[in-house]
């Protein structure tokens, strides 16, 4: 499994935020922009703490299976894969989600002065600071999960004997 690589997430954050600021600015031209969803960065923010207590849960087993407790709960490999997964395509798209609504809260600076745009501008900065608390815990599972380098297998090889 190849890990994520934060280049991708700033670039999908990037290209997302760029679309959104131009179709917001088209929409408000075209008529009337969509609302954000008072429940954007709630959702997010949720994800983030199933995310960041997955990754706390499975610390805490591997290293009582590390060292050997006789109470220690085994860590199912599949599980901890089905977990990066999920880890994985959350960041991916809370970098889509934040990006949009970052785009989109760029272009409601414009009009703080009217108390519903000022609002809908909270919503989608919320929106952005969860969705990157997504992507933290994300890549800290993603970390909590990376099983250790082999050492002893390339030291026996570099040392003829």
């Amino acid at each position: 499994m190849k890990e994520l690589r934060i280049r991708v997430l700033v670039g999908v954050f990037v290209v997302a935020g760029v679309l959104s600021w131009a179709g917001a600015r088209l929409w408000n031209a075209v008529g009337t922009l969509p609302r954000v969803p008072l429940a954007a960065p709630i959702v997010l923010a949720l994800i983030a703490v199933v995310l960041l207590s997955t990754a706390i849960s499975l610390r805490a087993r591997l290293r009582a299976q590390r060292e050997r407790r006789p109470e220690a709960k085994g860590v199912d490999p599949l599980m901890a894969a089905r977990a990066v997964v999920f880890g994985q395509a959350s960041a991916l798209v809370a970098a889509l989600v934040a990006g949009m609504y970052g785009g989109t809260g760029v272009f409601l600076l414009e009009f703080l002065d009217i108390p519903t745009r000022r609002d809908q501008a909270i919503y989608a900065g919320f929106s952005v600071l969860a969705g990157i608390a997504v992507i933290a815990a994300a890549l800290f599972l993603e970390r909590v999960c990376k099983l250790p380098e082999d050492d002893d297998h390339n030291k026996g090889a570099a040392s003829p004997a």
